[in-house]
């Protein structure tokens, strides 16, 4: 496998006030021009997506909002990020966050939902959901709803040789479980991996 280093990126804000501040990625220095654009438009409008979200039609009753975002994966042409947005209103119980996700195929030069990750026709949902039961049952995870299975666009994150299976807060736990995270390794899944995409890079030892 050809060596490909990792992508240059640089924090940018947007700051409605001494307590409110949103920190999101742009890339830059990209050979591939057009790709950097599209890349930093589809940060960009989730940046904009998840402020838009957290405020609604309350704008007056923000006290507090932070933005900030992870980088969980950037190597082997795989780019993969977090941005998580935590809004406070006036007089509300507690703060709430949301965490949503982007996860670009620098080879292919497009941008992946988790369907883009399995090779077609695989039976990705059942399985994936099969090993979210296994996780649930071993670490005996208090549910408030009984989990059923994934959604076809389920939120996901690649960090190394992991995909990451994530879920919203109050989607299946209490809010004081913070985040439901499914950690499941490439190599528990590699019959249905893309071999040619970003699982199928992770799982190679080159």
């Amino acid at each position: 496998m050809p060596i490909s280093f990792p992508v240059s990126i640089r924090t940018h804000a947007f700051r409605f006030g001494p307590q409110k501040r949103v920190y999101y990625p742009q890339v830059e220095q990209m050979q591939n021009q057009q790709l950097q654009h599209l890349i930093n438009q589809s940060i960009v409008h989730q940046t904009q997506s998840l402020i838009s979200l957290q405020v609604g039609n309350m704008p007056t009753t923000v006290k507090e909002m932070l933005g900030y975002y992870e980088i969980k994966n950037n190597q082997r042409q795989v780019l993969s990020l977090t941005q998580s947005n935590y809004i406070y209103h006036d007089k509300a119980a507690h703060g709430m966050t949301f965490i949503r996700s982007l996860t670009f195929d620098l080879k292919r030069g497009r941008r992946c939902v988790l369907k883009d990750l399995f090779k077609p026709g695989s039976d990705y949902e059942k399985r994936l959901s099969a090993l979210i039961h296994e996780q649930i049952k071993e670490r005996n995870i208090e549910l408030i709803s009984e989990f059923t299975t994934i959604s076809p666009n389920q939120d996901f994150y690649i960090a190394d040789k992991t995909l990451v299976i994530y879920f919203q807060l109050y989607d299946m736990t209490p809010y004081v479980f913070g985040f439901p995270m499914f950690p499941i390794s490439v190599y528990d899944i590699q019959d249905i991996i893309d071999e040619d995409g970003p699982l199928g890079r992770m799982a190679t030892n080159d």
